[in-house]
């Protein structure tokens, strides 16, 4: 059996009116993987995940949905499910309500017991009985994820999840995202929070301007991307300052990232300068305590793409 594709994009074109929103995407995602979408605004991010929820229909190009291909019709496809700008709820109603009312429109007979269990996963238990007109945006992110749950998808959309999360609900929602995506499910979600991605996502998809500009491994991003900044922290500062700048492709940064002690290098380099970098320290018996980026390669791509659009208006 060949691999199971959740999504399988060519070619996929999307206008409104003059404004040019998605323009030949491509674009892959297997089943039990999370797959992240990350782009400046007005990248096309929002009107994709409208794509996938049957909310739109592309103008040109190939769609496949879980090995099916997609219609002309606006419906979502069985086995999708999530949200675009946040979940629709019924302020007047209480959480446990809504999800019975949101399965309902679904065709779905929820029993308590399952609106219980997915309440219980988002950690809205102790709020199940309270109308979510005074929800916060937390909270209504959780329980909009709660709605999806009852569902069972096999692919699920989410647009910005993280919006309103404190460290709690943002725990929760990790928990859920990773068990779905262990038990099969695929999930495509859009954030501007980097940190989220980096734990999430085994692959992302980087949009400027309705176009790819990168689809792959997080990995494969740091080797591909321009030189970053890292925290260099060692045994024997001073030494290690000697050993970078006589390391090629190594450069000592000097800024307010390196602390006043000196104790803390910043160095700008490639991935394969680093990697010679750490082999010379490593020569030099000098203990290498600290290595991590100052910004990641997701977020500096990400600054990379902004600073590109703006240069260009």
């Amino acid at each position: 059996m060949g691999t199971l594709h959740a999504v399988r994009a060519r070619g996929i074109t999307k206008s409104f009116g003059d404004v040019v929103a998605l323009d030949g995407i491509d674009l892959d995602v297997t089943q039990g993987q999370i797959h992240g979408l990350v782009g400046p605004n007005g990248a096309g991010k929002t009107t994709l995940l409208g794509l996938l929820l049957g909310l739109a229909v592309a103008d040109s190009g190939d769609l496949e949905i879980l090995n099916a291909p997609v219609g002309r019709a606006l419906a979502a496809p069985d086995g999708v499910t999530g949200f675009v700008d946040g979940p629709g709820l019924y302020p007047s109603l209480t959480a446990r309500q809504n999800l019975a009312a949101l399965a309902a429109l679904r065709g779905k007979d929820a029993r308590t017991a399952d609106i219980d269990d997915v309440l219980g996963e988002v950690g809205l238990t102790d709020v199940a009985d309270d109308k979510t007109r005074g929800f916060s945006l937390g909270m209504r992110q959780r329980l909009g994820l709660a709605a999806a749950l009852l569902t069972e998808p096999r692919l699920l959309v989410l647009d910005e999840p993280a919006n309103g999360l404190d460290p709690a609900g943002k725990k929760h929602v990790h928990a859920v995202l990773n068990r779905l995506a262990a038990q099969g499910t695929a999930v495509v979600l859009s954030s501007h929070r980097m940190d989220d991605l980096e734990a999430l996502c085994s692959e992302v998809t980087i949009l400027a301007t309705g176009r790819v500009v990168f689809s792959g491994p997080l990995g494969k991003l740091a080797t591909e991307n321009r030189e970053l900044d890292y925290r260099l922290s060692t045994s024997d500062p001073a030494a290690a300052r000697r050993v970078a700048a006589d390391t090629a492709g190594i450069h000592v940064v000097d800024d307010a990232r390196t602390r006043p002690d000196g104790e803390v290098l910043v160095v700008r380099a490639l991935v394969p300068a680093l990697d010679e970098l750490v082999v010379q320290l490593v020569h030099a018996d000098i203990a290498l305590r600290e290595l991590t980026p100052v910004v990641s390669p997701l977020e500096a791509a990400f600054l990379a793409l902004t600073e590109q659009q703006e240069a260009g208006r």
